[in-house]
Parts: structure tokens; sequence; C-alpha cells
């Protein structure tokens, strides 16, 4: 089964689809959207393109674990995705995801301007590795 990571923001959106097996991740791109419904739209459209079977959501818990504005917005994206998909949706903790993401671009020699198109994408990339991992047994420790 395919899944779909999904980075949500205000102003961008990474996705990032697995292969088939659900080992290795496939498909990224960004989504460049202000509104949730068109966010929404195109991950329903890059779902029924792929055969996508479950989502999982960055979860932005605070650096101790706790839940902030940030959080309780992606919980509420999570209910929308589920209500208006029909897919199950995981919340996953993405602590530092978007850091790592810059970190990577950086090291590839992109600069300020190609990383902000890219980070998001590479994020979400980052999100799926960890649930997929996670869900082969290699990560328990960040699942919810």
């Amino acid at each position: 089964m395919r899944v779909c990571a999904i980075d949500y923001g205000d102003a961008r959106t990474g996705l990032a689809v697995s292969d088939p097996t659900g080992l290795l991740a496939g498909h990224t791109e960004t989504v460049q959207a202000y509104r949730p419904e068109d966010v929404i739209a195109r991950i329903a459209a890059v779902a029924g393109e792929y055969g996508v079977g479950k989502l999982v959501l960055g979860y932005p818990l605070n650096m101790d674990g706790t839940r902030g504005p940030r959080a309780e917005k992606a919980e509420a994206f999570a209910e929308r995705l589920r209500a208006e998909t029909g897919l199950p949706v995981a919340l996953w903790d993405e602590r530092r995801t978007t850091i790592n993401a810059h970190q990577i671009l950086r090291s590839n020699g992109k600069n300020g301007r190609a990383r902000k198109k890219m980070v998001d994408a590479v994020a979400a990339a980052l999100i799926l590795d960890g649930y997929l991992s996670w869900e082969r047994g290699q990560d328990p420790s960040k699942g919810t």
C-alpha cells in the first residue's frame, strides 16, 4: 500500500508518496496554496493518481513534546483530510524535519532560493521515511 506523507504549512505544503512496496519515497512535490481546501484537493488528486491507501500528516509538537497551536491546527486538518478523502490519517511527530531538510539541501549545494522551493517536499520525504521505518519496526518511538 502506498503512503502519502504531508508537511502541512500556511503557504506551502510538502507531499511525498511511497513506492508501491512502502519502502521508499517516490513522488515528491510542493503545493503552493493558502486555503486548506485547495491543499486537500491536491492531496486527494495525488492520492487518486498514485493509489494511496493512507495519509501521514506531520504533527508539529513543541520541542518538549507538548501540544501547541500548530499541533492543534494539524489535528483539525487531519480531521478534514479524513472526512474529505475517506482515507485513514496518522499523525507523525515532525520535530526537526524542516531543520534537517534545510541541512540536506544546503549540503547538496542548494542556495536559499532553491531550498525554499524544495524544503517542504524534502521535509515530507523525511516524515515518510520515519513513518515507513516505524511501520517496519525499526523506530518504535515516534508513532502516534
